[in-house]
């Protein structure tokens, strides 16, 4: 039997991952580990900056009013779904395909911008770039749960695989398994870039990171690991 698709980012994404999953043969679970909550915030008003950078789409989608008078200035989005969201909120200038925060700051320091503000989450990576200024505010909280449903904390006993969509949540779902007594040896790890498979760490059944920071090559990863743990019959390496 194909083992169960352990989905762990937040919805709505989660969601819409389980479907892209189901209709790949796979088996999903989903088990956000994160609940996603808006935050107040001051717009720094649109004369002061003259770029904006997305890290993601949760910053779009719970960004609120203020995200209106914003939607004349360009914006850099790291992935396409970030962008799409910029897309579809009325930005009509975006630029999309960063590989993360870093690289879309970059593409936007190269067209000019000088003054860049980062709608991000209170979990964030500061970034800097020379010659720019990061103007820098705090829309949403990506808040931990506690512990893990019940189906999928079984599944981490009877062997799964585990969608890591961030380095933090790598870092959190490693940290769970820790606090629960919950087994590590049978779970391998899908993880979107090298850095969130470094931050698993070490003791799971398999870790691999995608080829791109794309869900879609996320999930091409995750078959992989389904078909190589679907044929493993063993207890996968301490």
């Amino acid at each position: 039997m194909v083992p169960i698709l352990l989905i762990l980012r937040p919805e709505p994404g989660a969601s819409a991952t389980a479907q892209r999953a189901l209709r790949m043969g796979l088996r999903p679970v989903v088990a956000p580990l994160f609940k996603v909550l808006p935050l107040s915030w001051e717009n720094p008003g649109f004369a002061s900056v003259d770029a904006l950078l997305i890290t993601s789409t949760n910053a779009i989608r719970h960004a609120g009013q203020e995200l209106a008078d914003l939607k004349h200035l360009p914006c850099f989005a790291v992935g396409e779904a970030s962008a799409a969201a910029a897309s579809q909120a009325g930005f009509g200038r975006v630029t999309a395909g960063a590989e993360d925060g870093a690289a879309a700051l970059g593409l936007a320091a190269r067209s000019g911008a000088r003054r860049i503000l980062h709608l991000c989450g209170r979990d964030h990576v500061p970034l800097e770039h020379p010659g720019v200024s990061v103007v820098r505010r705090i829309v949403y909280a990506a808040e931990a749960v506690e512990q893990l449903p019940c189906e999928a904390a079984e599944a981490t006993r009877t062997g799964a695989v585990a969608l890591v969509h961030s380095a933090r949540a790598a870092s959190h779902f490693a940290f769970l398994l820790a606090a629960t007594g919950l087994p590590r040896n049978r779970v391998s790890v899908a993880a979107i870039s090298p850095a969130a498979a470094a931050v698993a760490g070490t003791g799971w059944k398999q870790v691999a990171s995608a080829a791109e920071p794309r869900d879609d090559a996320l999930l091409e990863l995750a078959v992989k690991l389904c078909q190589t743990a679907q044929g493993d019959t063993g207890n996968g390496n301490e």
